[in-house]
């Protein structure tokens, strides 16, 4: 996926839509502050999950921003009609690679056992963007770390992703845009990491920290890499 528009404009609408949809609810809070002070206190606890790679999920955050504010005990149907309606706005911005559909058609057509891993603090709202694409059924699998707990590079989410299968770390091929989440991670748990490098954008490093074991720039690429990786 890609984003239709920048964050910076997409965000705060999600925010706001929060905001609004609590008050609507009853509670009292500021309209014009509230969406700002919960982006500050996620971000704040963002920098947290990338030092430590334990997911902190945006539930998490509502409800202890929610407390601070002095609603204790809010019932989980608001927490989640919440959330809804930020993410009925961020689901919007995104948009499926065109060669996404045809990539999974191929590899299912060829064989292959297909799952997904994400670094996402909405569980649900991983699944809704799946499902809205029409791409569920190719995968056995949907891990995210607000399910798991664990973020990518943490080697531990890779090793509970392929525990659906019967098969082996070396026997799997992790395919991600981020070099040190998704390749560092794969490789440190023992899988073959191919980089797809369209949307990845320049690195500040003239040597990155960590080197793919193979690269493309499409996902269409991907079929003809694999077929290679099983002749060798």
């Amino acid at each position: 996926m890609y984003e239709r528009e920048s964050w910076h404009v997409i965000t705060p609408q999600g925010d706001d839509a929060l905001a609004k949809y609590l008050i609507a609810q009853g509670m009292e809070l500021n309209r014009s502050t509230f969406p700002m002070e919960f982006r500050r206190r996620l971000n704040d606890y963002f920098v947290r999950r990338e030092k430590n790679l334990l997911e902190t999920t945006y539930t998490y955050v509502l409800l202890d921003l929610l407390k601070d504010k002095g609603y204790t005990h809010v019932p989980d149907e608001i927490i989640r009609g919440a959330l809804d309606s930020l993410f009925a706005i961020t689901q919007s911005n995104w948009i499926l690679e065109s060669d996404a559909i045809p990539t999974l058609k191929k590899l299912e057509a060829d064989g292959y056992r297909l799952g997904l891993i994400s670094n996402a603090g909405d569980d649900k709202d991983v699944q809704q963007l799946v499902s809205r694409f029409g791409i569920s059924s190719y995968f056995d699998f949907i891990v995210t770390s607000a399910a798991y707990s664990y973020r990518k590079p943490h080697r531990r989410i890779f090793e509970l992703a392929i525990a659906n299968w019967y098969f082996l770390p070396s026997e799997s091929v992790m395919v991600g845009d981020n070099l040190d989440a998704d390749i560092g991670g794969a490789k440190s748990a023992g899988l073959y990491g191919v980089w797809i490098s369209r949307r990845a954008g320049s690195s500040s490093d003239a040597q990155p920290r960590v080197q793919p074991d193979a690269s493309i720039s499409t996902l269409a690429e991907l079929p003809a890499l694999l077929d290679r990786l099983q002749i060798s």
